[in-house]
């Protein structure tokens, strides 16, 4: 039998696998067992009950985080003219028309979210094979093709994030770093996990949040009492 490190050890000790932890409890376990060498990403799960390839259960949607990411966030938009000088001074990393489009189709997508005014569509548009898959496509629904380009640029770089659930019904998100006070964390937790209840489809059978659980980039599984976010 293999020995286990001193790290995994102390895991075994401390991480109750069975158990249902409460937010705080959680998060100081977290903070026992992260790695000094670097800030951790606070990362969520939530394992939905519903099944993404039908159109009524399809959960999606944008949320801002009210402490932020504590990430960089890259924005490239699709703009003319004056929404294009808009952009620029809210911090837009990339703005462009046919030339960004070509930029696109080149391979050069390193981008966290890409912004469209309505009269661009036609030319982002021939991206949606490149874009798509990525999730990277304007979508009004999602606020990413709007004429309010500058407040939508803020927005990005401020701390929404895009939620979406997969094809198994699970949605990951970050939501914030270690280095976040508790304080912080738990209102980007219930920001987020609020967001998600409030998008439960019509269609969504039975038990809609099923599982929840905390981690780290680094740490262990925790597994969450889902009462305390039925229940917000």
């Amino acid at each position: 039998m293999a020995t286990q490190t001193k790290k995994q050890k102390m895991l075994a000790d401390k991480v109750d696998v069975e158990k249902l932890y409460g937010f705080d409890e959680a998060l100081t376990l977290l903070r026992e067992t992260a790695s000094k060498k670097f800030d951790e990403t606070v990362e969520i799960a939530m394992n939905l009950g519903v099944d993404p390839r039908h159109a009524d259960q399809t959960v999606r949607g944008m949320v801002s985080l009210p402490s932020g990411t504590g990430k960089t966030v890259k924005v490239a938009v699709f703009a003319r003219g004056d929404n294009a000088d808009k952009a620029t001074a809210a911090g837009a990393d990339k703005v462009g028309a046919e030339d960004l489009m070509e930029d696109m189709q080149n391979g050069n997508l390193d981008y966290d979210r890409v912004i469209a005014t309505p009269d661009m569509m036609g030319v982002v548009g021939r991206l949606g094979k490149v874009l798509g898959p990525k999730g990277l496509m304007p979508n009004p629904k999602l606020g990413t093709v709007t004429p309010n380009v500058e407040q939508a640029v803020k927005d990005a770089k401020g701390g929404q994030v895009e939620f979406r659930a997969e094809k198994k019904g699970i949605i990951h998100s970050g939501i914030g770093k270690l280095s976040f006070s508790d304080a912080d964390l738990k209102k980007n937790f219930e920001a987020l996990t609020g967001a998600v209840v409030r998008a439960k489809p019509s269609g969504a059978k039975g038990k809609y949040v099923r599982k929840v659980s905390l981690t780290s980039t680094m740490g262990p599984g925790l597994k969450l009492d889902t009462t305390e976010i039925e229940g917000a």
